[in-house]
């Protein structure tokens, strides 16, 4: 396939994502929550996340936002669901960095699923924030939910 050609599948995943997000809307008794707002832009996340033992039993989102930030929302909730939280937080850093221009394995790469389409986008900086903003709350989310997992266990112990 040309590059022409991928280049259009990227973005017809891009706008499908962004047109009929999965997992948007408010979630039932969250365990944790997350909002970043890109005052950039002016897009906003708020990211909403049940653990259970460990694992992104559920997820989801709302805000608004241009197209790149609503699909990379999608995409990374798809990509996360049902993930342990630490390998979620693994999909967080390798989104990230990518997006910066740190190169990562292919099989890391495929890990993200249809979000792996918007790691081509440092070629527009300016974008950047757009398709992060989701991976970062939920990194910030998920490091919160093992600050307070951290703290029940110090508790317990006692």
């Amino acid at each position: 396939m040309g590059l022409s050609k991928l280049n259009q599948l990227y973005r017809a995943v891009i706008l499908d994502a962004a047109a009929n997000p999965h997992h948007k809307g408010d979630i039932a008794k969250p365990t944790n929550q997350q909002t970043l707002h890109n005052p950039t832009c002016g897009d906003t996340v708020n990211l909403e996340l049940r653990v259970i033992d460990g694992r992104v039993a559920e997820i989801g989102f709302t805000g608004e936002g241009c197209t790149i930030s609503q699909a990379s929302a999608s995409m990374m909730a798809d990509a996360v669901a049902g993930k342990t939280t630490s390998e979620a937080l693994a999909m967080a850093k390798v989104f990230s960095d990518e997006a910066i221009g740190k190169k990562h394995q292919p099989a890391e790469l495929a890990k993200l699923g249809d979000a792996q389409a918007l790691t081509s986008i440092m070629q527009f900086p300016a974008r950047i924030k757009c398709a992060t903003l989701s991976w970062w709350a939920l990194a910030q989310a998920l490091e919160q939910n093992e600050q307070e997992r951290g703290a029940t266990h110090d508790r317990q112990s006692k």
